[in-house]
């Protein structure tokens, strides 16, 4: 049988409008800081992008400032500011602030001082929803952009990190949206582009399917996509409790992604199950793809106050809107087949 991915909030497939899009801006020539006839057609398509992605985040083109990852933003949002956050922050995050924020068994975060800290939208590996205090100093929009109906407009904060390839657009290009006003230092110095903030000539390629897709994503919203992915969310995690007593759910007490469940087996390694699943025909993960291949315990899950050998065994699975009924109960069966394999092994 083919493979089934079910990895998409470590990286969602190329959505064929972001595709034709890069295509299409690999025609022009020009650098988008030229003034030349070329240059211009080149800031053109970079310009179009910056307000497609604007539009779908609920900002102002002028807010947007390109740069080559979500990653990159944090550090440019993030880097001497002094700010807190706590242990549940993705790494790219948590590099540059203190975990002083507390955390509950659910995942959620208490943030008493909002201008002084950074709080994540939603979590990529349990998928637990923020509930995102006012005047927050920096949000991480990275999961839930393209998936949850989020408006920096509305969010009320100074600045978001938000990347393409989450939601269906290339890797190696992400965005800072920036609160008019905002103080920002540029962290790339040299030709001045993105409006003085971030030096560096624009990937004009990967930024017109960052447009593109971000317009796409858009549109899944409006027409109730991701409603129906959670349904077949919904009917995974119904299967795998059915199948197995021993099962413990994360998070799921509490609002989530729609595409997003994580689960913990005791003493099962979660590389392990990842491994097995693999050759199973099945992609998914054991935590943050910027934490793979590292055997150690989910930061995420210990912050929440499980322990070593809980935290070391979750496995999370994202969904998108390709993904079946008929493949997440080929997953559940396959797990489940493997988990009692498991049990018998360890009596």
């Amino acid at each position: 049988m083919s493979r089934v991915y079910l990895d998409h909030n470590a990286t969602a497939p190329l959505r064929p409008e972001a595709r034709a899009a890069m295509i299409e801006a690999m025609e022009h020539v020009g650098n988008p800081s030229s003034v030349h006839a070329e240059g211009r057609a080149a800031k053109g398509i970079v310009e179009r992008a910056r307000n497609q992605v604007a539009e779908a985040f609920g900002a102002v083109g002028a807010d947007v400032i390109f740069t080559s990852s979500a990653t990159e933003a944090a550090a440019l949002a993030c880097a001497g500011r002094g700010l807190d956050g706590a242990a549940v922050e993705h790494d790219a995050v948590g590099a540059w602030v203190s975990d002083a924020l507390e955390v509950d068994a659910s995942g959620l975060v208490s943030v008493p001082d909002p201008a002084r800290a950074v709080l994540q939208a939603a979590n990529s590996e349990t998928g637990v929803v923020q509930t995102l205090p006012q005047d927050l100093a920096v949000c991480d929009a990275t999961q839930a952009f393209g998936k949850l109906p989020v408006a920096f407009n509305w969010m009320g904060c100074q600045m978001a990190l938000i990347s393409a390839h989450k939601l269906g657009g290339p890797k190696g290009v992400g965005a800072l949206v920036v609160r008019r006003g905002t103080d920002v230092v540029a962290q790339i110095q040299g030709g001045g582009q993105e409006m003085g903030r971030r030096s560096g000539t624009e990937n004009v390629v990967g930024i017109a399917g960052f447009g593109a897709a971000a317009a796409a994503a858009a549109r899944d919203l409006d027409d109730g996509v991701w409603a129906r992915v959670a349904e077949i969310r919904n009917i995974l995690d119904k299967s795998l409790a059915a199948g197995s007593n021993k099962i413990i759910f994360v998070g799921n007490k509490e609002r989530r992604l729609p595409n997003t469940t994580c689960f913990a087996m005791p003493g099962w390694k979660g590389e392990t199950q990842v491994m097995a699943m693999d050759l199973a025909g099945f992609a998914i993960s054991a935590g943050s793809a910027c934490s793979s291949g590292k055997v150690r315990a989910s930061r995420v899950l210990r912050a929440m106050g499980f322990d070593e050998r809980t935290a070391a065994s979750a496995i999370r699975v994202s969904i998108g809107p390709e993904t079946t009924e008929e493949d997440v109960l080929r997953f559940a069966e396959a797990w489940l087949s493997r988990e009692k394999k498991f049990h018998a092994r360890a009596a």
